[in-house]
């Protein structure tokens, strides 16, 4: 019976690949050397070449969070030694080197004594934060240590006299390059430092390592440490760092970017100041206005504590009794009339005269004495009966005491008649 072959998925394979790539010591830690083409500078940071020579090429990437191993701007041609791991991308199952340093070949002793000198002024605390001066924010005289003839002064005077022409420019024309430059920046720092500048540039357009190197010398990192005046470097590009940048009280980016932090921008200044009149104005306003508010409040207070106007508010209160008075006495009036009117009713109501006009009559015997009760008379009485519109008299020819009598007659309430006067 046959064997079942085992199948794997593609993620599976790359996954096993990738591995062995991880557990390769060689792969792990390789430099290799090549020309650089391809070159993209991605926008989160990244960086994509390709490394080729003679025989074939190489995919490289460098991620954002390794850009401090690369001291240079690389471009396309560049012949480099990137150090770093070979692994591959299982999304698409190609590997890579992926860069955590590029140097440039020919320049590898350049760098150790670039590293070595950096280690020594930093043992010697001249890269320490308390000895950093702070820029001033507004700035009369500005010099600057540079070429006389290079794009970097240009920049800085064209910036510079954007921002603030009233701003004094003084230029000391060093050599940035070459034999003798390292003495010659040194020098312009010390001349612009005893003229009394506000701030000193010092700086140069970029280039290789070798072109930048003179802001690499000690005797420069040691003129801008003791120099008194703040001090801005702004060597290169900005992916180019040198010793001056670590010694200097700010570093810039660029010559263009060191002008900005330098030369405060007299258009925001005037700016600023119009917004400030603007907030002080309205400030005062509404000052002005509370204390408006207050002088009619005291004055209100004030005049409500005359005696002219305690004089019309006891007078108001007296008429407001008065009115409430005579309102009481309206209602007690209306209401005593009613209940007048309710007793002349019911007294209307309880009227003899009343019953006898309603066919009820007034009984009396010969006496005189009002009939109540059967048991008052007997048969052959003489009665009288007092009717609405006269008087009759007769006799009593039966008697008939029964309750059921008595009760139409109390139902007509001729018995709660009262006698009258004799």
């Amino acid at each position: 019976m046959a064997q079942r072959q085992s199948i794997f998925s593609v993620g599976q394979i790359n996954t096993y690949i990738k591995n062995m790539f991880t557990q390769d010591y060689l792969l792990c830690r390789v430099a290799v050397g090549g020309e650089v083409s391809n070159l993209k500078y991605h926008p989160s940071g990244h960086i994509y070449f390709t490394l080729k020579d003679a025989t074939g090429v190489l995919a490289c990437v460098m991620f954002a969070g390794s850009r401090g191993g690369l001291a240079f701007a690389m471009k396309n041609g560049d012949h480099v030694v990137v150090n770093g791991s070979v692994s591959i991308y299982e999304r698409d199952g190609r590997y890579q080197l992926y860069a955590k340093k590029i140097t440039l070949q020919g320049a590898g002793d350049l760098y150790e004594r670039f590293e070595r000198l950096k280690r020594e002024l930093e043992e010697m605390g001249m890269f320490s934060s308390e000895y950093k001066q702070p820029i001033p924010k507004y700035i009369k005289t500005l010099g600057v240590v540079t070429a006389s003839s290079g794009a970097a002064v240009r920049d800085i005077m064209n910036i510079a006299r954007r921002r603030n022409p009233y701003v004094q420019i003084i230029l000391y024309p060093a050599t940035v390059q070459g034999e003798g430059a390292a003495e010659s920046i040194a020098k312009g720092i010390r001349m612009l430092d005893e003229l009394g500048t506000d701030v000193i540039i010092a700086g140069r357009g970029g280039g290789s390592i070798e072109d930048l190197w003179a802001f690499n010398e000690e005797i420069v990192a040691r003129a801008i440490f003791h120099c008194r005046t703040p001090v801005i470097s702004a060597v290169g590009h900005e992916t180019d760092t040198t010793i001056a940048d670590f010694v200097a009280d700010l570093r810039a980016p660029t010559p263009s970017a060191a002008a900005e932090l330098a030369v405060y921008d007299y258009r925001q200044l005037a700016l600023s100041m119009a917004e400030c009149n603007h907030q002080l104005r309205r400030q005062l306003d509404r000052r002005l206005e509370l204390f408006r508010q207050r002088m009619e409040t005291y004055r209100l207070r004030l005049e409500g504590c005359s005696p002219q106007s305690q004089l019309r508010e006891k007078q108001q209160r007296l008429a407001e009794g008065e009115e409430r008075l005579r309102a009481l006495l309206q209602n007690g009036i209306a209401q005593y009339r009613y209940r007048i009117a309710l007793q002349a009713e019911r007294l209307h109501g309880l009227s003899p005269l009343r019953k006898l006009t309603g066919g009820y009559g007034y009984v009396t015997d010969e006496a005189g004495r009002g009939v109540r009760t059967a048991e008052q008379v007997a048969p052959g009485a003489q009665i009288g009966v007092y009717l609405a519109d006269g008087q009759l008299k007769a006799q009593v020819t039966h008697v008939e005491r029964t309750g059921k009598a008595r009760a139409e007659m109390e139902d007509h309430d001729v018995f709660r008649m009262e006698e009258p006067d004799e």
